[in-house]
């Protein structure tokens, strides 16, 4: 098992180099006259570079405890000193996207669909029925390849797992760690789990995620959130409710929107599918759709719909991408997790 221990993602300072150019730390501000002690302040709620504090509106910077309007105006004033201009050329545009990389899902067919695995810079959404309890319990598969190094330079890293549904098993890792020799405890080590237990603890963990992209930067490949939409469902009821759900939800997407950019990360969430009253009126095939609405709907770069085929057999297809074709794939699950179906 020791014999590929060491493709297991470890810090490699080249590397990192590499990816800590890809942004700019807020420390930088102490050159253009903002003090130390408002940049700890803008840490602590996980803006930890010059690109975060684009990101942020001036009334969200506002709100942080000790900032006065004054003192956020300056900030921004020295951030868009360090920032480069906001318009590239399609071309500067493409150079910038080859940073882009693919995680392997471990079948080569649903890879293919999703045009070379998880995609960084982007949301990836998949949503199922009762059987996706099962791709749950195997969604684990993407916790190690993400560890392993892939195609086109993917040199591997490390994972952060924010569970909601308390469905996350680490033992499972070391029955997928065994089906690639790798060492379980180094498998183990490089996955950073959280228990979110309502959608504002979920909203919180953010921060602390920005913050840890930001101190191992490059490090950490992929953000998965399963679900992203249990918690939401819980702490609002009821349509009096839906409008301040989907504001609390939006501004949560934009955050880990913004973080995939930042930081250049994947994030893959899973969802949650409810019954459609009206597509019995308009005669649709699949009464079901997924939940979260227009909001989930827009902030997911590329969604996948899940369903169960013969035996061990699964059918993703692809719900909706802005660059891939509407296409299925199929795949099995197995003990060593997600893998290609057998003829």
């Amino acid at each position: 098992m020791k014999a590929m221990e060491d493709q297991v993602v470890q810090e490699e300072p080249g590397y990192q180099d590499d990816e800590e150019s890809f942004f700019q730390d807020i420390d930088l501000l102490q050159k253009h006259g903002i003090n130390v002690a408002d940049i700890k302040k803008l840490k602590a709620v996980g803006i930890c570079t010059i690109k975060g504090i684009q990101m942020t509106t001036k009334r969200a910077l506002c709100n942080v405890k000790g900032l006065s309007e004054a003192k956020v105006d300056k900030i921004k004033e020295a951030a868009n000193k360090l920032l480069e201009p906001g318009f590239l050329t399609a071309f500067e545009y493409s150079e910038k996207r080859k940073m882009v990389f693919h995680i392997s899902t471990g079948s080569q067919e649903f890879d293919k669909l999703l045009g070379g695995g998880i995609e960084s810079m982007a949301i990836t959404e998949a949503f199922g029925e009762n059987f996706f309890l099962l791709f749950h319990f195997n969604l684990r598969f993407s916790v190690v390849t993400a560890q392993l190094p892939g195609p086109n330079g993917y040199t591997g890293g490390k994972i952060i797992f924010i569970d909601t549904e308390n469905t996350f098993r680490p033992d499972r890792l070391r029955d997928i760690a065994d089906r690639f020799n790798v060492d379980h405890e180094a498998v183990l080590d490089n996955v950073l789990y959280a228990r979110a237990y309502t959608s504002e603890h979920q909203m919180e963990l953010l921060d602390y995620v920005a913050a840890k992209f930001h101190e191992e930067a490059g490090i950490f490949k992929l953000l998965i959130i399963d679900s992203i939409m249990a918690l939401f469902r819980v702490d609002f009821s009821g349509r009096g409710e839906l409008a301040e759900r989907q504001q609390k939800l939006a501004q949560m997407l934009s955050r880990l929107q913004k973080i995939s950019e930042e930081y250049n990360v994947a994030v893959f969430v899973t969802n949650q599918m409810t019954a459609d009253p009206g597509a019995t009126m308009t005669f649709q095939a699949d009464p079901k759709k997924p939940i979260g609405g227009h909001i989930l709907a827009h902030a997911s770069t590329t969604r996948i719909s899940l369903r169960k085929g013969r035996g061990e057999l699964r059918i993703a297809k692809i719900y909706d991408s802005p660059e891939m074709p509407e296409n299925e794939a199929t795949f099995a699950i197995t003990a060593g997790g997600i893998g290609d179906a057998k003829e």
